[in-house]
């Protein structure tokens, strides 16, 4: 049994690849379902096995053994200071900067200000609906559920848009803010989870402060540590050395980072950005920029799908209260609701400037999924008596965005585009 032994980082990670693996092979061999949704649906239902198996066996001890499994895995060290590396730098080297350029002002503002407005609604309803169901939780860790639900992960809705003809600034800012609102959002994250870790009285100017270092810096190191690496890039061809040279840039810049006390996440999604776009365009031959985009690629989805297993697994761990449940259903309309008013308010302001079509509200309300980079740092909170029902809320929140939203965006889109021509005509 797993409780016999002493888990090691290279025996949890060899698990959690095999039962990926194996969901995965499942999945594409006879469900058939997107990656992201087969694998949560899989690992959920693989959980709800394990508790069924220890109701309906009294002597058996899975569920336990799971826990015990789960519990050993130090989240934290594994996900914030690992994965999200990894992750943002993967996904920004898909990001086309020309196109991005153009949108560059919704980008910057959906990713920052509407970050934080996202993140206001959300904590505060968050709180005054665990109030009502006498839940008492305190309104710093609400806001931390509020940071950490409010980046989006475009990956799963890419592919849709490409078939949907929307036009190319509106997919560029679609991935180019949610590529910086996953930056963003992990920075504000950090300095919530610090004030409701310390006990001291959250202040909003300490706060900007410690944002504006942080990310700034970020900025910054992401811009040298991708020049540096492009010029080494520029300098030779061989695929083999320019690919490990892209995986220094995540492990050693992210350390760097670190140790620098600047964000890594805005670190990395800087380098990345540089990379994909001027260390492709005139650094890579067309062998080596094959070979990047796959390894990353490759990456990107052997770390969602262990996240998006884990976050399946971990139904074990959660206390089996009615208002969790109820307050992670609560939680799905509160998190639409702050993501359209943290969109629709900022466009409508910009429009006489920049017009990004009809298009541009559905896309990014409903295309707004919530993925990965929520699920690590829900699994990376530390152990605390707000954690499970911050994990809760996060598990019934993504599990509704990948299956629902994910599922709909292009009958949605669809729809949207048809009523705009008939409103023209």
């Amino acid at each position: 049994m797993i409780a016999d032994f002493a888990l090691t980082p290279f025996d949890a990670a060899a698990i959690l690849i095999v039962l990926a693996a194996c969901l995965a092979y499942l999945n594409h061999r006879f469900v058939g379902l997107p990656s992201s949704v087969g694998l949560t649906i899989m690992g959920a239902v693989a959980s709800l096995v394990v508790v069924g198996l220890d109701r309906l066996l009294p002597g058996s001890t899975m569920a336990g053994d799971v826990a015990r499994f789960i519990a050993g895995i130090d989240f934290h060290t594994t996900l914030m200071d690992g994965m999200l590396s990894f992750l943002l730098f993967a996904g920004a080297l898909h990001v086309d900067w020309h196109e991005m350029r153009r949108g560059r002002w919704p980008i910057l503002v959906l990713s920052t200000l509407g970050v934080l407005i996202s993140t206001a609604i959300v904590g505060s309803g968050f709180w005054l609906l665990a109030g009502v169901l006498g839940l008492e939780i305190p309104l710093v860790w609400c806001l931390v559920f509020g940071a950490l639900i409010s980046p989006t992960d475009p990956v799963s809705v890419m592919g849709v848009l490409k078939r949907a003809r929307v036009s190319p600034i509106l997919e560029a800012t679609v991935a180019g803010e949610s590529l910086f609102n996953d930056g963003v959002g992990v920075v504000v994250f950090a300095i919530l989870l610090a004030t409701a870790l310390s006990g001291a009285p959250f202040s909003p100017s300490h706060a900007a402060h410690l944002f504006l270092l942080e990310a700034g810096a970020g900025v910054l190191l992401g811009l040298a540590i991708g020049w540096i690496a492009f010029r080494m890039m520029r300098s030779i061809d061989e695929y083999k050395v320019e690919v490990m040279i892209s995986l220094a840039v995540v492990m050693g810049g992210y350390a760097l980072a670190r140790a620098v006390h600047v964000s890594g996440p805005v670190a990395m999604a800087v380098a990345g950005l540089l990379i994909g776009n001027a260390g492709v365009t005139y650094a890579m031959s067309d062998i080596t920029r094959d070979y990047v985009h796959k390894f990353w690629a490759l990456v990107d989805d052997i770390l969602n799908a262990v996240l998006f297993l884990l976050i399946g697994l971990e139904v074990v761990t959660i206390p089996a209260d009615p208002r969790l449940l109820l307050l992670g259903l609560l939680a799905i309309p509160l998190a639409l609701g702050a993501r359209a008013v943290s969109v629709l308010i900022p466009l409508g302001a910009m429009r006489p400037r920049l017009d990004l079509g009809p298009l541009a509200a559905p896309t990014l309300v409903w295309g707004g999924l919530r993925g990965g980079i929520s699920v690590a740092l829900a699994l990376g909170l530390a152990s605390e008596a707000a954690r499970p029902v911050l994990l809760a809320a996060t598990y019934i929140v993504v599990l509704f965005s990948v299956i629902v939203q994910g599922g709909t965006i292009e009958r949605v889109l669809r729809y949207a585009e048809s009523r705009s021509k008939s409103q023209k005509s």
